[in-house]
């Protein structure tokens, strides 16, 4: 039987194995009730999907089972990017809103994610209380529902179009003016809900651009969601081709996470991209403020947080708990290596459009490309290049694994350890600045290994290390 567990964002399962309508409508009733017992049914909750198969259809059932509580449902009318649906949750004062979607995750997935009344990714004690209702609940007819044209002539339904109070927000966040003056920008929304808000502002202030991959397609064209640089060679072949474009810019499926290509059509890693913009919010923008960033994110923002005088937050992976420090209003920016961004006075929820607009209002205004902008940081601050890697684990070393990195040497890479932090699995601080870590997934055998350095050559070094402590 299936048995519910959130991770870092939501219940997620492959279509008709684990992820059903009836366990989909077992979640949503554990969602129902934790709102209840909370006492804020009467706010109504959002519901709204991304471009995955039967989303539409997921979000129908889902406003059924809540009505059958009496909780009111606001229906997004059609697939609807995450951090819109957390901006609606803010400007309605909802109890909260259901998101299915999987985000970058393969086709065959799909997911719930819920987020409560302050708008970002639920924290674990209210995931744990979901999770304990649902489980104690499964394999049983236990869920509450109404027709949905009855629920709709009763008021516990409404649909809604959230996409002209969230770009009408976006006006006053971002320079338009100034993007104008960049030239032609390539857009790939990869058959995502980023259609209609990627390329609509762009088109309003009569930017030039080029939009790839802007229809709907619950297979997206062949690769993961995901704007990373071995998901998007068509994109990097289009900006590659084009001259007159300078800066590329993409979304991932539900349009949280943010992809750049530079004008010569290379991919800039997101962890460059956080700490150009924390400088660009601080020095141009004049946003006050820390900066957060997971434990897994690059150490480059840290350098930039000390030539402006500003504190850094360091959380485990999850935006949540970034999300949480935006709501307290203590950052200018919190990022994830990971590609999820937001700043000061936004949701508190990863925003994959404002990151890709802020990129380009800062290229436009600095008049630079993307490398030009880091290489300058670069001076100012010090180099630092990032990797990450995948170690696939044999039965007999996941074993072994918590014993392995519980056992920290006192030298690593030909450097001495000087601090080992476990906020979110293993990481070693090395006395010459380098850094790695080790998490291990919760999902599959294989541990995920991030390190830094100053260099390329002394990046592969602790790379290397890495590996061998913990494959042998």
């Amino acid at each position: 039987m299936t048995r519910i567990a959130f991770g870092t964002s939501g219940w997620r399962g492959i279509l008709c194995e684990d992820f059903t309508f009836d366990n989909v409508k077992v979640v949503i009733q554990a969602i129902a009730d934790n709102l209840t017992a909370a006492g804020e049914q009467h706010k109504g909750v959002i519901i709204g999907c991304d471009t995955r198969f039967m989303g539409q259809r997921f979000t129908q059932e889902a406003a059924r089972v809540f009505a059958g509580s009496g909780i009111k449902s606001y229906l997004c009318d059609r697939d609807t990017p995450t951090p819109v649906i957390s901006f609606e949750i803010l400007r309605r004062g909802a109890a909260g809103a259901v998101n299915f979607t999987a985000s970058h995750n393969p086709p065959e997935y799909n997911g719930v994610k819920f987020s409560p009344s302050w708008g970002g990714p639920a924290l674990p004690e209210t995931t744990r209380d979901i999770e304990r209702r649902a489980n104690e609940m499964m394999g049983e007819v236990c869920y509450r529902e109404v027709q949905l044209d009855v629920a709709l002539r009763n008021g516990l339904v409404e649909r809604i179009d959230p996409r002209p109070a969230y770009l009408a927000d976006l006006e006053t966040k971002i320079d338009f003016d100034a993007i104008k003056s960049i030239g032609k920008l390539g857009v790939d929304t990869l058959y995502g809900t980023g259609r209609g808000y990627l390329d609509e502002p762009l088109r309003a202030h009569g930017i030039d651009f080029t939009i790839i991959n802007d229809r709907p397609d619950p297979y997206f064209g062949g690769h993961p969601p995901e704007p990373a640089e071995k998901h998007i060679p068509d994109f990097i072949a289009l900006v590659k081709g084009d001259p007159a474009i300078r800066l590329g810019i993409a979304t991932d499926g539900d349009a949280d996470r943010f992809g750049i290509l530079d004008a010569d059509g290379s991919y800039i890693e997101p962890n460059y991209i956080i700490a150009l913009l924390l400088d660009y919010l601080i020095r141009v923008r004049k946003l006050e403020g820390g900066v957060a960033r997971s434990v897994a994110t690059s150490h480059l923002i840290d350098a930039v947080a000390k030539k402006h005088g500003v504190p850094v937050y360091e959380t485990p992976v999850g935006f949540k708990y970034i999300g949480e420090l935006i709501s307290q209003n203590k950052l200018v920016i919190g990022g994830e290596e990971s590609a999820g961004l937001t700043i000061r006075g936004h949701v508190p929820e990863k925003d994959g459009i404002l990151a890709c607009f802020l990129v380009a209002e800062m290229v436009a205004r600095e008049g630079r490309t993307v490398r030009e902008l880091l290489e300058r940081l670069y001076g100012e601050v010090g180099r630092v290049v990032t990797m990450r890697d995948n170690l696939k684990l044999s039965p007999e070393l996941e074993a072994v694994y918590a014993d392995r990195v519980n056992a920290v040497p006192a030298e690593v890479a030909g450097a001495k350890v000087t601090e080992v932090i476990r906020i979110d699995g293993t990481k070693l601080l090395l006395d010459d600045g380098s850094w790695m870590l080790f998490r291990k997934s919760g999902t599959e055998p294989v541990v995920r290994l991030y390190g830094e350095a100053g260099n390329d050559a002394r990046l592969a070094e602790v790379m290397a290390a890495g590996r061998k402590f913990i494959l042998g």
